[in-house]
């Protein structure tokens, strides 16, 4: 009987002793993370759109966005006003996909780059399959965007300009009497390289042949005669010139040919 009034001596005291402790308030319950923020990319805004794709963060980290293709020359400018409109100083949350690439998601949670194809602006780039593929199939069935512009992701075409002709023909018909003519071509040569060795082309208007030519050897096939130096007129220096002669035959009107060629390259005329 004694032993058992110690041990409820004992539990009171011990019970006490725990009250006292904790001013009589139920312990805490231990803290758990929220389910909402398990998880959750990390929040920022856009500072500056660079382009289509590519963007700069407000802590000064300019990042790319994944899976989106470089922005054609035809509709990078209407890329970068959809990026501006849509992501320029707005909360974003941010995933790393790789260093300087990320993953976008708006503040409703849609992702930028699903928006983007969806909208035509962009095309993706290392997807097969799934939303985006689909997205851009849909955009381009409809001609939304880029899909609906005429022209083509080709490279612009170049501004710099085709180099001078290297020659310049003066044709000049010199005496003409019924059925038959003389000319005088003269061929200079306005390159700053040699010419060594030539052949001269123009082609006849009127149904004119070359009977006899001095100073170059002459072959014609219809309307087209192919002119070749003779050795000692093979060289035409900078700047210099050679001229050539010839009697030809004629039956109505004698008109100047309109194009000469020299190598194979076009000379003005003169």
């Amino acid at each position: 009987m004694a032993a058992r009034k110690h041990i409820l001596v004992l539990l009171t005291l011990l019970t006490a002793a725990c009250t006292a402790e904790h001013d009589g308030r139920a312990l805490p319950a231990p803290r758990t993370s929220s389910p909402a923020t398990e998880g959750k990319a990390p929040s920022t805004k856009v500072s500056a759109v660079v382009d289509g794709r590519t963007v700069d963060l407000a802590d000064g980290t300019r990042a790319r966005i994944s899976l989106l293709a470089e922005p054609t020359s035809c509709g990078a400018a209407a890329a970068r006003e959809f990026a501006t409109k849509t992501l320029l100083g707005k909360d974003v949350s941010v995933t790393s996909v790789s260093p300087g690439e990320v993953s976008l998601a708006l503040p409703d949670g849609t992702d930028y780059a699903l928006a983007a194809v969806r909208a035509g602006m962009l095309r993706t780039a290392g997807v097969e399959g799934g939303p985006l593929t689909e997205a851009e199939t849909k955009a381009s069935q409809a001609k939304l965007g880029l899909w609906g512009q005429s022209c083509s992701d080709s490279a612009a075409p170049s501004t710099v300009p085709p180099p001078p002709p290297p020659c310049v023909v003066v044709y000049r018909i010199t005496s003409q009497w019924p059925g038959s003519f003389q000319a005088d071509v003269t061929v200079r040569n306005v390159s700053a390289v040699l010419i060594d060795g030539w052949t001269l082309r123009w082609r006849f208007a009127d149904g004119q042949t070359v009977s006899q030519m001095w100073n170059a050897t002459v072959s014609q096939s219809g309307a087209e005669v192919s002119v070749t130096n003779a050795g000692y007129t093979a060289l035409i220096v900078a700047d210099g010139s050679v001229s050539i002669g010839f009697n030809g035959a004629v039956s109505g009107p004698n008109s100047v040919p309109e194009s000469f060629t020299l190598n194979d390259a076009p000379c003005t005329t003169g």
